[in-house]
């Protein structure tokens, strides 16, 4: 059975209210179901209750249940098939959420259930982890996690939030430098980058782009935009 993955780049797009604009991808991509496991540990300044409570208040329309109230997470990941459940991930800091998937031996389990047909959402860190690995994350590495390597869902690199928009006096390095930091270091590794109210969708066999905002392929040297309705499936096969 195929992989059936949402990759959001973010929570909002603009003004909006908290998933707002997820919420129509989120139900056309779960179909009837309803029941979903949320991994809040990317939330680092909340608790995980509190992160959970907000994705429920976010989401009525679904059963929310955070993976860290399970007394054996590992065995809710894997029955969530069983259970017609789909698996969702938030964004936050993706060092510490990989983090706690290794320390909770979650990588494997998540990716067996992902490859055996187990629906997944995720945004922002959430998206960041389907992956090869989170070496191009927007995020500060506030903990270290046994590797950078991630769920590799997709053998390229991810990366939500992006935007080219150059503050005023800003001299900082801008997000296509640090993008071409990563490429010159590996030419053949593309980065898809998706910028916020955009997402990837990988069903079918085929990875899908969705989005009126646009993204760009990072590829050695070049910089190709994507539109909405773009076909990607050539970067599942690196």
């Amino acid at each position: 059975m195929s992989a059936h993955v949402l990759m959001l780049s973010s929570s909002r797009v603009g003004n909006e209210d908290y998933l707002e604009h997820a919420k129509p991808l989120m139900l056309e991509h779960l179909g009837d179901i309803r029941d979903v496991v949320f991994v809040p540990y990317a939330g680092v300044t909340m608790s995980f209750d509190e992160y959970t409570d907000k994705v429920q208040a976010a989401l009525p329309d679904f059963n929310v249940t955070g993976l860290h109230t399970f007394e054996h997470p590992e065995q809710a990941v894997m029955e969530a098939q069983k259970n017609r459940t789909a698996i969702l991930v938030g964004g936050g800091n993706t060092f510490n959420l990989l983090s706690c998937l290794y320390r909770d031996g979650l990588i494997e389990s998540i990716r067996t259930a992902i490859n055996a047909g187990t629906p997944y959402i995720g945004w922002s860190a959430g998206s960041n982890i389907c992956g090869a690995t989170i070496r191009t994350t927007n995020d500060m590495p506030i903990i270290e996690p046994p590797s950078f390597n991630a769920l590799a869902l997709l053998p390229c690199q991810l990366n939500p939030h992006y935007s080219d928009y150059h503050p005023p006096g800003f001299n900082g390095e801008t997000r296509d430098q640090r993008l071409a930091e990563f490429t010159t270091l590996n030419p053949k590794t593309p980065v898809l980058a998706i910028r916020e109210g955009t997402a990837l969708v990988l069903s079918g066999g085929k990875l899908m782009f969705k989005g009126e905002h646009g993204g760009f392929i990072f590829v050695d040297k070049d910089k190709t935009p994507i539109n909405d309705g773009d076909d990607l499936s050539q970067f599942m096969h690196q």
